[in-house]
């Protein structure tokens, strides 16, 4: 092959990946080859505590380059800088991509976003559209009770049935209640759930390979409506995925930390809907865990058959995730710099 070949698919390859403009305040990803060719996920980042920004960054990645979806990941934007500040609890530009997208993947913690903002999420949602919730999403809003969008807030009180404890317990089965295992000394052993391990979200997955150093939540035993536990928490006494179980009633019963279910707003269409209590980037280092939440994607865009067990999961570039805390968040980054 000539060097003018190689430059010329060299320049092809850069094309093709249409990286964000520098000043955009979202990363846009471009699919591969894949399955997920054709398919538009958005994955909405914004939590002060568990790095959603570099775990939704590289779970776009991973759904773009290894199966071939097309990506966009939003943040929340300090407006002044246009930097990522996950502390920037009112901004996170890049919600129209919504509109014609085919999936939403959101880990946000106490947004309180501006109407416009807000009104792209719930013309989503009461489209019927899936969506994939993670970690903090539970709790994703934080709106004050006079706000249009007050009834998407984790804490907000209504009849229930209808918007009871928001977003969290409407949509995705549940809402902020506790920290069940030691958050920071008590690490998490995903289980499968019994009568789940057919489910095509369990695909190339083995009972007990499922880890993360954060905590298993607490949740309200049974979930809400058509709710299936896929994954239960094991909570185990240390940070290393060869702990051994707490003993005692943290693990009797054994919390869900991944289900599905299904839900609709106002009698709209029905959606398909994935949770899971885990989720910040460093769970992301478990390759187990990176599966389920591709898995996941792939069936709550309707591509089930589609899942593979042995479909590659692998990180795309260097990952090093930064460990959970308040304010470690990387200072002066841009979607840009991604």
């Amino acid at each position: 092959m000539t060097r003018l070949s190689l430059v010329w698919l060299l320049l092809l390859g850069l094309a093709s990946a249409r990286p964000a403009a520098a000043d955009d305040p979202w990363l846009d990803l471009a699919g591969g080859e894949g399955p997920g060719k054709g398919s538009r996920v958005v994955l909405v980042s914004g939590d002060e505590e568990y790095r959603s920004e570099e775990a939704l960054t590289q779970l776009g990645r991973i759904l773009a380059v290894r199966h071939g979806f097309d990506c966009r990941v939003v943040y929340a934007i300090d407006p002044k800088t246009g930097d990522i500040s996950p502390n920037t609890q009112t901004n996170i530009p890049g919600l129209e991509a919504l509109r014609d997208a085919d999936l939403m993947v959101i880990a946000t913690r106490f947004r309180n976003l501006p109407d416009n903002q807000m009104r792209e999420i719930d013309a989503y949602l009461r489209a019927g559209k899936p969506v994939v919730g993670m970690r903090t999403a539970t709790h994703a809003f934080k709106i004050p009770r006079e706000r249009a969008f007050a009834r998407y807030s984790f804490d907000f009180e209504a009849p229930e049935g209808s918007w009871q404890q928001g977003f969290g317990r409407r949509v995705l089965g549940e809402t902020w209640i506790s920290h069940h295992g030691h958050h920071g000394k008590e690490s998490t052993r995903g289980l499968i759930a019994p009568g789940a391990a057919d489910h095509p979200i369990l695909r190339g997955i083995a009972d007990g390979e499922i880890w993360g150093p954060t905590d298993v939540y607490g949740v309200r035993l049974p979930l809400p409506g058509d709710s299936k536990p896929l994954v239960l928490g094991q909570v185990l006494a240390g940070m290393t995925p060869d702990a051994e179980p707490v003993a005692g009633p943290k693990n009797d019963p054994l919390m869900p930390v991944a289900w599905t279910k299904t839900y609709s707003i106002s009698g709209g269409p029905s959606g398909r809907v994935f949770t899971t209590t885990m989720g910040a980037a460093s769970d992301l280092a478990s390759e187990a865990t990176r599966r389920m939440l591709v898995n996941a994607c792939y069936w709550a865009a309707g591509l089930e058959e589609a899942i593979s067990p042995a479909a590659s999961v692998e990180v795309v570039g260097e990952y090093r995730p930064t460990p959970f805390g308040f304010n470690r968040a990387r200072k002066g980054l841009r979607p840009g710099d991604l």
